[in-house]
Order: C-alpha cells, then structure tokens, then sequence
C-alpha cells in the first residue's frame, strides 16, 4: 500500500503540468509578457532571500564533523553527475534535440534539495541532522558551482551562456541569499512561525519561473521542436541515470564504511536534484526560449526521484523497525 502510495504523481508536478498547458494555450505575449519579466526577477529574489533567512547556521556547524560524509555527498552532486551528462552528451546527437541534451546536462549541475533529502532521510530513519548540514552545504556550494560547470562544460559545446550570465546568477541569487542569512537573526523566528507562507512563495515562484520560461518557448515554436518521442526518451535516459547514481551512492556508502543512517543521507542527498534552485538558474542563464525546454529533464527527473526515493526510505524505515 506505501508503495502504490509512493507512485502517485506529486501534486505540486501536477501543478507544474497544468502550468506548462496554460503557457502552451495562452502564452504570455505583448505587454503581459514585458511586465512577467520583472516580476519574476523580483519574485525569484524573494525566493533566495528567504530560503538565506531559513538556513541555520547552527545546523551547518553541528555537522561538520561528518566531513567524510559531507565531501561525498558533493563529490557525486558535482563530479559524478556532470560525468554522466557528459557521457550522455556524446550520445545526445542522434537520441535528442541539443536543446534536451543541454537540459540534461545542466540537470547533472545542479546541487541537491533541502526540504526532500531532509524528509526522506527522517523517513527512512537516517542521520537527520547531518541530512540538513549535507543538503545544505550542496545548495551553499552549489550557487558558485552550478553557474561554473555549466558555463565550463556547455560553453565548450556551444550551447552554454557566457561568463556575463554566470556573473547574473550571482547578483540576482547569491546576493540575496546572502542578504537572507544577513537578516536571519531579526526575521528566522517569525518565518519559523509562518512556514506556511514561506511553502507558498517557495512552490509559486517555480510555477511563475516555468510559466515565464514556457511563455517564451512556446511562443518560440517549442512544440515543432519537442516530439513525443523526444520526451519518451528523456524520461528513459533521466530513469537511468537516476538508477545509475542510487546504485553508486548505495555502494559507495558501504565502501567508505558509513554507519547505516549516514549511508542514508548519501543515498538521499546526493541522488536528488534540486528543481527549486534549477528553473531560476535556467531562467537566468538561458534565453527564455532556451530555458523553457531546457527545464523539461529537470521535471521529469524532479517526479522520478520523489517516486523512487519515496518507495526507498520507506523499505529503509522497515528493515530498522524490524
């Protein structure tokens, strides 16, 4: 029953769907498209100003003691996983649309989630509060990491955005999460008290960011450029890399001799890739056209990791009980 439980669709991938058919049906276009612009960069640095806000510092300092673990986790986020989409970029050509390819390779650049690694790992009864030190520490890193690789990597086959968008990344993400963590002592309180609300501008910025982005490419002929053929097979490579890397992460914590509940955040934390921090990325570092397809791996590989690492934590919760 938790298993049919854990292969239900995620609503929120629900939403994203339903949002990708509005922008599919009524683009934004004209006066309603220059203004969607500025409110997206503005919401976007909301986003990254609270998600500053929210990170405890204390959480961070507590599990540096679990270097070993910590080092992993960002070794497979940012070393293994560009391995792969390289290698998956050599067969690209005659398998997708250097658009998807591209996708799939700025997917594999991305850093690791916060609020799922955390929730699956206390699900499956692992080392939560070095879950939150490992999560967190791949989002920190990850902010400079991501806008490198991707401009190293895919510069170098000519679809990658310049050192200009790199430096955007870091006025319009890096400075006001930096802002955030500023301004953690005098608001940290009141958004513990309000998570609620803090959910709904975390979850509706992505929606206006994937509308925004959709807007653009469908407006740029998207749907003649993505078959349903190309989405069948993007979803079979992200399946496979997805199998790929929980297989790796399982042996690597048994090779480095982690205790059970730290080979648990390994497996949770370095498997997932973050949708919250990727789509702003895309948005920025991509023309709007660009971006709108090249988020389409990163939603399917979004839905798959939450289906498998659902039906994993629960077996992991199961075999501890017994």
């Amino acid at each position: 029953m938790s298993i049919l439980k854990a292969l239900r669709p995620d609503p929120y991938i629900l939403a994203l769907l339903a949002v990708v058919i509005l922008a599919s049906l009524a683009p934004a276009r004209g006066l309603a498209g220059d203004l969607l612009s500025p409110v997206t960069k503005s919401v976007v640095a909301l986003l990254f100003f609270l998600h500053g806000a929210k990170l405890p510092r204390e959480a961070v300092i507590a599990g540096l003691t679990h270097w070993r673990l910590h080092l992993a986790v960002l070794a497979v986020s940012f070393l293994l996983f560009p391995l792969f989409g390289l290698a998956a970029g050599l067969a690209a050509p005659t398998l997708l649309s250097p658009h998807l390819a591209a996708g799939l390779l700025f997917l594999c650049c991305l850093p690791s989630t916060v609020q799922s690694s955390i929730a699956f790992t206390a699900l499956a009864r692992g080392n939560v509060a070095a879950a939150v030190c490992a999560a967190s520490a791949s989002n920190l890193v990850g902010m400079a990491a991501t806008p490198l690789l991707v401009a190293g990597l895919m510069h170098g086959q000519g679809a990658g955005p310049g050192f200009d968008a790199v430096q955007s990344i870091f006025l319009q993400l890096l400075a006001p999460f930096a802002a955030g963590q500023l301004a953690r002592p005098l608001i940290g309180a009141w958004l513990e008290r309000h998570k609620p609300l803090v959910g709904l501008v975390d979850r509706g910025s992505i929606l206006l960011v994937v509308y925004s982005a959709f807007s653009a490419a469908v407006i740029g002929g998207v749907w003649s450029r993505v078959s349903p053929g190309d989405l069948a097979m993007v979803f079979l490579l992200c399946a496979v890399l997805l199998a790929a890397i929980l297989a790796i992460t399982s042996w690597l914590g048994r090779a480095m001799s982690l205790a059970v509940p730290d080979r648990i955040v390994l497996l949770f934390c370095g498997s997932k890739k973050s949708l919250v921090t990727g789509a702003p990325m895309a948005a920025i570092l991509f023309t709007p056209a660009a971006a709108g397809v090249m988020i389409v791996p990163l939603m399917i590989f979004h839905q798959l990791q939450l289906i498998a690492c659902a039906v994993l934590a629960r077996r992991y919760a199961d075999r501890t009980s017994d």
